[in-house]
């Protein structure tokens, strides 16, 4: 189910090579990442500092919304330049983008894999969800 899901998600997302990664190097990575985070995990490790979470949304909902206190915000989830995520490769990684029914945060999570990071989750609530949760956010 995750691997057809992830096949629609980069479908309409119009991944191809000149966008980024292979669409197919992209799907067995996805394979790979936890999409299975809950909110309350989530909270945790923001709280303790168990993770890097990184905001795969664009300008305009993290203006709308916010992002998550201390995320990484990527340039573009596609095309992000992979120095814009932490030099070790160990680092527990949390992608998150708009809500469940956005993309974002799986591509930019499959590229992350296939560049070498081992600890790579992704938070299909999104912002929305951490907000819908009661959890404060950061304005850009």
């Amino acid at each position: 189910m995750k691997r057809v899901l992830f096949a629609i998600v980069l479908a309409a997302a119009g991944c191809s090579k000149s966008s980024g990664p292979d669409p197919a190097a992209l799907e067995a990575a996805g394979a790979k990442v936890d999409d299975h985070v809950s909110i309350a995990d989530l909270t945790q490790w923001v709280a303790h500092g168990a993770c890097k979470a990184v905001d795969a949304n664009g300008d305009g909902t993290r203006e709308h919304m916010g992002t998550i206190p201390g995320a990484i915000r990527l340039t573009d989830y596609r095309t992000y330049d992979l120095s814009e995520l932490p030099s070790d490769k160990t680092t527990r990684l949390v992608f998150y983008c708009a809500n469940e029914q956005c993309g974002a945060s799986h591509t930019a999570a499959a590229r992350a894999v296939i560049a070498g990071y081992t600890d790579v989750h992704v938070f299909k609530g999104g912002i929305a969800g951490w907000k819908n949760a009661g959890n404060t956010t950061q304005p850009l």
